[in-house]
C-alpha cells in the first residue's frame, strides 16, 4: 500500500494567523467603543443610563482597558485603533484630575473641629467605629446605616463626649445619625430612600448648617431615584449660602458623576481634595480596596478651610470611614 507525504508552507497557516488578527481587531473595537461611550457622557457632562453611571464611578480605571485595547491594536497591526486608543487617552487624563474649587479662605479662623463620616452597612461595623471615635475624638460624626442596636450603642458609650444627636430612627440602612459635642438644632433633613437627617450646630457661638448625605445608589433599575435624591442635597446645598454648611456621608457618587458635580458647583468643596487626597477610594473597601472609588465625602462651604483627611479602615463593613480637620474661617 503506498503513502503519501503532505508538505506544509507558510502559505496554509496564514487563515489562521489572520483569524487571530482578526479577533484581536474586534476585541479592541469594543474596547474602545465602550470607554467612548463613558468618556462622551463624561465630556457631555451627563451621567447618562446604564451601565454609564456603574462604570463612571470606576472613571481613572478606564485606562486600563484603553491600554489592553492599545496593545491588541498594535498586535492586529490596525493603525485606525491605535490612533482612536492614544486619542482617548487625552480626555481620560484631562478628566482625571481634581473637580471644583480649591482656594482657601481669607479671614482668620475663628473655630476648629474634627469631622468624620462612616457607613456602618446595616449596623454591623458599628463594633468597630467605637474604639475609632474614642481614639479620635471627632467633635461631629455622621454615621450611615446606624440602625436601633447602632444608634444605642453611640447613645450608651458618648452621651458624656457627643451629648447632642438627631437621628432618623430606623432598620436596616434607613437609619443614620449625628452626633455632636456642639449643641444641636434639629432641622427637617433632606427627603431620601433612606435616612437623611440635619441640624444646625452652634459651634463656638457660630451657626453651622450639618447635613448628613446618603442617597439611594445608582442600582441599574433606580438611576432616576438616585439622580433625584442628590439633586435634593444640591437643592439643601444651595438653599443658604451664608450660612457655614457641612455636608456629609455615603454620596454613593463620586466626582466623575455630573449628579455629584452639580453639589460642587454650588460652591461646596471636598474636604479630602483640600487636604490632598482626591482620589483616595472609600469603597468597596472588602472586595477591591486598591481598584476602589471615593464616594464617601465631607464637602464645605467656602467657609472652611481643611487641615487633614484620613480614610481609616474598619471591620464588617465595605466603606472607610473619612476623618477630617477642618477650621472655620471668619468673612473677611
Amino acid at each position: 500500500m503506498g503513502t503519501t507525504t503532505s508538505e506544509w508552507t507558510a502559505a496554509d497557516f496564514v487563515p489562521e494567523r489572520h483569524r487571530g488578527r482578526h479577533l484581536t481587531f474586534w476585541c479592541a473595537g469594543l474596547l474602545f467603543t465602550a470607554v467612548s461611550v463613558v468618556v462622551g457622557c463624561r465630556t457631555a457632562d451627563t451621567d447618562a443610563v446604564t451601565p454609564v453611571p456603574q462604570l463612571l464611578a470606576f472613571f481613572p480605571w478606564l485606562l486600563a482597558p484603553t491600554g489592553l485595547g492599545l496593545l491588541l491594536a498594535l498586535f492586529s497591526r490596525w493603525r485606525v485603533g491605535l490612533v482612536w486608543g492614544v486619542a482617548l487617552l487625552g480626555p481620560l487624563a484631562w478628566f482625571i484630575e481634581p473637580y471644583g474649587k480649591s482656594g482657601e479662605p481669607g479671614g482668620p479662623a475663628i473655630a476648629e473641629l474634627r469631622v468624620l463620616t462612616s457607613n456602618v452597612e446595616f449596623g454591623r461595623g458599628t463594633g468597630s467605629l467605637v474604639p475609632v471615635i474614642r481614639r479620635e475624638r471627632p467633635d461631629v460624626v455622621f454615621v450611615e446605616e446606624c440602625e436601633y442596636t447602632c444608634q444605642a450603642t453611640l447613645r450608651r458609650d458618648f452621651g458624656t463626649q457627643l451629648p447632642y444627636r438627631q437621628a432618623v430612627v430606623a432598620a436596616g440602612s434607613h437609619g443614620s445619625i449625628i452626633i455632636s459635642r456642639f449643641p444641636l438644632k434639629g432641622t427637617k433633613g433632606v427627603t431620601g430612600t433612606m435616612g437623611m437627617p440635619g441640624a444646625v450646630a452652634d459651634v463656638d457661638g457660630h451657626p453651622v448648617r450639618l447635613q448628613l448625605a446618603h442617597p439611594m445608589p445608582p442600582l441599574p433599575n433606580q438611576v432616576g431615584l438616585w439622580r433625584r435624591e442628590l439633586g435634593r442635597l444640591r437643592t439643601f446645598a444651595a438653599a443658604d449660602p451664608t450660612t457655614p454648611t457641612v455636608l456629609a456621608g455615603d454620596f454613593n457618587s463620586s466626582q466623575d458623576h455630573a449628579a455629584f458635580r452639580r453639589i460642587l458647583d454650588t460652591g461646596l468643596r471636598d474636604a479630602a481634595r483640600l487636604a490632598g487626597h482626591p482620589r483616595t477610594a472609600s469603597w468597596p473597601e472588602r472586595l477591591l480596596p486598591t481598584f476602589g472609588t471615593q464616594i464617601d465625602h465631607v464637602l464645605l462651604s467656602p467657609d472652611f478651610s481643611a487641615n487633614s483627611a484620613r480614610f481609616l479602615d474598619l471591620a464588617d463593613t465595605d466603606h472607610r470611614a473619612l476623618l477630617v480637620d477642618i477650621a472655620l474661617h471668619q468673612h473677611e
